[in-house]
């Protein structure tokens, strides 16, 4: 890969980035409940067509860590196809837990059947109920069936057309549909968005250009990285704390993390 120009790349960070904010502007508006208008529990992000993440905007830091492995979830589960538009909150499939619901849209040059792929927009939010055994969907449970409907990796909307029985699956397991359906709409819109900003930025610079810079920022996240980590002394470095209890049982609860430093 050729160096980067900085000033370049610079331009086409905030480009994308601004892509993801508009998307957030947009899920924001459209939304029905307090939790996305008001709490703004919602994150947007773009990214390339192998699933790695490239813009995002200054949203929910635990939502855009773990969106990367949902949008890897549908490009395993799925063939997208343009208009399409997948739906998931299972936490085994990259999700946070089952109320944040994650909506992944393909994003094609064009609408035509032989269009080439240039990435995703994705949005994840909260919603204030999706089922379970009491009202807002996160009680203390012993298992993730008491938490609430379970959503694999699904297309909510195939070719631009509606999927109306995944819709009604959804909405039959929850105690708010018409909120959520709103909700669920908001997060659709907030995707097309996405797809049509990214479209316009190919129209002006071309597919060729707008995949070099996508490629060029993540070289240079990979360089930032490292350079931090080399920064940081060699070695194997341990940390334990306790929560209080599980919630359920009385006994503390250990959590423990490890990290190794070597080189970068």
């Amino acid at each position: 890969m050729s160096t980067p120009d900085p000033i370049q790349l610079e331009v086409f960070k905030h480009l994308f980035a601004s892509v993801a904010e508009e998307m957030g502007v947009v899920l924001r508006r459209t939304g029905y409940s307090p939790n996305i208008k008001e709490r703004l529990d919602f994150s947007c992000a773009l990214f390339n067509a192998e699933g790695a993440l490239i813009a995002q905007a200054a949203h929910i830091p635990a939502h855009l860590g773990a969106m990367p492995m949902s949008v890897l979830a549908c490009l395993e589960a799925l063939e997208f196809y343009p208009g399409d538009v997948a739906v998931l909150n299972d936490p085994f499939h990259g999700g946070n837990h089952l109320p944040d619901i994650t909506m992944v849209t393909p994003i094609f040059t064009d609408d035509s059947p032989n269009a080439q792929l240039l990435g995703f927009s994705a949005n994840r939010a909260h919603h204030s109920d999706v089922g379970g055994m009491s009202p807002g969907s996160i009680p203390l449970s012993r298992e993730i069936y008491q938490e609430g409907i379970i959503i694999p990796p699904l297309k909510l909307v195939e070719k631009g057309s509606l999927n109306q029985p995944v819709m009604d699956i959804i909405l039959a397991n929850v105690r708010t549909p018409t909120e959520r359906a709103g909700d669920l709409r908001a997060q659709i819109a907030a995707n097309c968005k996405g797809v049509e900003r990214l479209r316009e930025l190919v129209l002006r610079y071309g597919v060729a250009e707008v995949q070099q810079r996508s490629e060029q920022l993540l070289a240079y996240a990979e360089r930032m990285t490292r350079r931090l980590i080399t920064d940081l002394p060699d070695g194997t470095y341990a940390f334990s704390d306790f929560m209080d209890d599980d919630g359920i049982e009385p006994e503390p609860v250990k959590l423990q993390v490890t990290i190794t430093v070597a080189g970068d």
